[in-house]
C-alpha cells in the first residue's frame, strides 16, 4: 500500500528550455531543462513499471525508435518502450513526426540515415494543445521544437537514434533497423468519454492513460489497485495528505486515495498499468460509501496553501534519452 507525493527530477538537455512555468518554478543555475521525471520519493523503493515525465523543447529532438519487449530482452534489457504523448502546449508551428512516408527495405533505411534523407522521409504533423499521440515500440518518431508534452512510457531508456540534427551524438543505426517498423504509422487516436470526469486517451497492453476533469469543491475517491500516477495540469486538489497544484504528481498503489478538488476545480492526467480501463477508478465520495455499505463519511474541504517546490535537478548524463 502506498500514497506518495512524487519527486520531480529535472534533467538538463541541450534542446530544453529555461522558463518552465507554470509546470515548474524551480531554477537550475539558469540552464535549460528538457525533461522532468516523476519518481517515487524513496530511492530504495522498487522501480515502477511506468515512467511519467514532462518534455520541454526549444529545438527538434532526434529522429529515433524504441525497441519492443522481445528485441530489448535479447539485449539484456528488462523490457521495451511503448509510449504515449499528451500535448500540453504548442507553438503555432509545432509538429511531431510519426512513421515514414513509405515502406523501406533495411538497406534503404540504412542509406537514408547515412545521407541524412531520413529527415525528409518521416511524416511530420502539426499538433496543438490536447492532442494525443500513441507511439508503439518500433515506430520511428521525433518531437519538434516549441512543445510541452506529458509523456507516459514503459520504464526504459532504450533509444536508438537515426538522425540528430548535427549534435554529434552517437547514432544506433543497426539496432534501429532491427527494431523499427520501417513504414507508415497510424496518427489517429480515438479518445473515449468514460464518465463525465474521465476521458480515455490511450489504452495499451502496457498502460492506460486518462484525462481527469473534476468540478470545483467536489470530493472523490481514487481506487489505485494497480500502479497509478496522477498529475495535476491545472487547478489544485488535496490527495490523501498532500496538496497538489499544477505540475505536481502523486504515486499510489494498492490503496485508496481521497481527493478533494479546489475552488476552481482540477484538470489532470491519470496513468496506470494494465491493458484496460478500471471501471471504478474514480468514484464520488458518497457513491463509494454506498458501495461499501457504510454510512456517509463527512467531507471537509481542505485548506489550500501556497505551492512548495518538490523538484530535484540532476546533471547525470542520459545519452540514450532523446
Amino acid at each position: 500500500m502506498a500514497i506518495e507525493h512524487a519527486r520531480a527530477r529535472a534533467l538538463p538537455k541541450p534542446w530544453g528550455v529555461v522558463d518552465r512555468r507554470p509546470w515548474s518554478n524551480a531554477s537550475h543555475d539558469g540552464g535549460a531543462i528538457g525533461e522532468i521525471w516523476y519518481e517515487r520519493p524513496d530511492h530504495a523503493a522498487a522501480d515502477p513499471a511506468l515512467l511519467l515525465k514532462l518534455l520541454f523543447t526549444s529545438q527538434p529532438l532526434s529522429i529515433q525508435v524504441h525497441p519492443g519487449d522481445t528485441f530489448a530482452r535479447s539485449m539484456g534489457l528488462p523490457n521495451g518502450k511503448t509510449e504515449a504523448w499528451y500535448v500540453l502546449s504548442a507553438a503555432p508551428e509545432a509538429k511531431i513526426a510519426l512513421g515514414l512516408k513509405r515502406r523501406l527495405t533495411p538497406q534503404q533505411l540504412r542509406e537514408a540515415v547515412e545521407n541524412g534523407s531520413i529527415s525528409d522521409l518521416v511524416v511530420w504533423r502539426a499538433v496543438s494543445a490536447d492532442d494525443v499521440i500513441f507511439v508503439p515500440a518500433g515506430t520511428i518518431h521525433a518531437i519538434g521544437a516549441g512543445l510541452v508534452i506529458a509523456e507516459l512510457q514503459q520504464r526504459s531508456d532504450a533509444t536508438f537514434r537515426l538522425f540528430d540534427h548535427g549534435r554529434q551524438r552517437t547514432l544506433h543505426v543497426e539496432n534501429a533497423i532491427a527494431a523499427a517498423n520501417v513504414g507508415p504509422a497510424a496518427f489517429q487516436v480515438r479518445t473515449e468519454q468514460l464518465t463525465a470526469e474521465r476521458t480515455l486517451l490511450v489504452s495499451s497492453p502496457y498502460f492506460v492513460f486518462e484525462r481527469i476533469d473534476l468540478a470545483a469543491d467536489s470530493a472523490w475517491c481514487m481506487e489505485a489497485e494497480r500502479e497509478t500516477w496522477f498529475l495535476v495540469l491545472s487547478g489544485q486538489v488535496s490527495a490523501g495528505s498532500f496538496v497538489l497544484v499544477t505540475g505536481d504528481a502523486l504515486f499510489a498503489q494498492s490503496d485508496r486515495v481521497d481527493i478533494h478538488a479546489g475552488p476552481t476545480g482540477m484538470v489532470g492526467l491519470a496513468a496506470y498499468t494494465g491493458g484496460s480501463p478500471v471501471s471504478h477508478l474514480l468514484q464520488r465520495a458518497g457513491q463509494l460509501d454506498a458501495i461499501d455499505g457504510g454510512p456517509p463519511r463527512p467531507s471537509q474541504a481542505p485548506t489550500f496553501l501556497p505551492r512548495t517546490e518538490n523538484v530535484t535537478a540532476t546533471s547525470k548524463p542520459m545519452d540514450l534519452s532523446r
